[in-house]
């Protein structure tokens, strides 16, 4: 039997606080918003776009201080979506065979590690590849009629929830594929050239209107996935106090 979860509230706001680390323009901060959380961004690079509160640094030189210094209680969850360069299955092939496979740290082990120590209940984003990531629970944008397809897999710690059924897809995503073009419901929201989508499509198809810079789409999870995890994960804890 799985023991629900205590929710600490901050003080600062009426709704738990989770903690957004490698957050990059907030795809997942937006969806975990609607769910209900007030939302805390981490992310090495300045982000000016992100839509909430945001700490710029090294996501786990934060995690490791907010657990050392005990501010991780204030908290009471994490997802992370740690870089994935190295084994995403978009790059794997290309970066291997151009030699670039060792430039790229693969951050997943270290993260679980200090989410671990955290004693928090978290979520590990990942794209489909060669990740070391449990894919507890895998979502797509037919899941949510959007326009892209866009698999994504869920480690979940401390917590569960089933798994969705993965529709069928519709079709095809657009674009040119070794020399000939296909048509299709959905567009491809990553590189550029080869029929990729316009910046207005990416936007359009993820449902992500707060930044319009190509690379934050490019690496945004669409709202709506974090949104249901959220509101997965709100419905099986209960809330309590802020630990004193």
């Amino acid at each position: 039997m799985t023991h629900p979860t205590h929710i600490r509230r901050d003080h600062t706001d009426d709704r738990p606080l989770l903690l957004d680390l490698f957050c990059c323009a907030g795809g997942a901060g937006r969806g975990y918003d609607r769910a209900g959380f007030a939302v805390t961004g981490v992310d090495i690079r300045p982000r000016p776009n992100y839509p909430f509160t945001f700490i710029q640094g090294d996501a786990l030189t934060v995690l490791a201080e907010l657990i050392e210094s005990g501010e991780i209680r204030r908290y009471t969850a994490v997802h992370a979506s740690p870089p994935c360069q190295k084994r995403c299955a978009l790059t794997v092939g290309t970066n291997h065979s151009r030699g670039w496979g060792g430039k790229h740290v693969d951050l997943v082990a270290p993260t679980r590690e200090l989410l671990d120590a955290s004693g928090l209940p978290y979520v590990i984003e990942q794209p489909d590849g060669q990740a070391d990531v449990r894919k507890d629970i895998t979502l797509c944008g037919e899941q949510f009629g959007l326009g892209v397809i866009r698999h994504r897999n869920f480690e979940l710690g401390r917590w569960s929830t089933a798994q969705p059924k993965h529709l069928k897809h519709r079709g095809r995503v657009r674009g040119w594929r070794h020399g000939e073009y296909y048509d299709g419901p959905y567009v491809a929201a990553y590189g550029k050239g080869g029929g990729k989508a316009t910046v207005a499509e990416m936007q359009q198809a993820m449902g992500i209107d707060w930044t319009d810079v190509h690379e934050e789409l490019t690496e945004a999870i669409p709202p709506a996935y974090s949104e249901w995890l959220g509101r997965a994960f709100l419905t099986r804890t209960t809330v309590g106090a802020v630990a004193a």
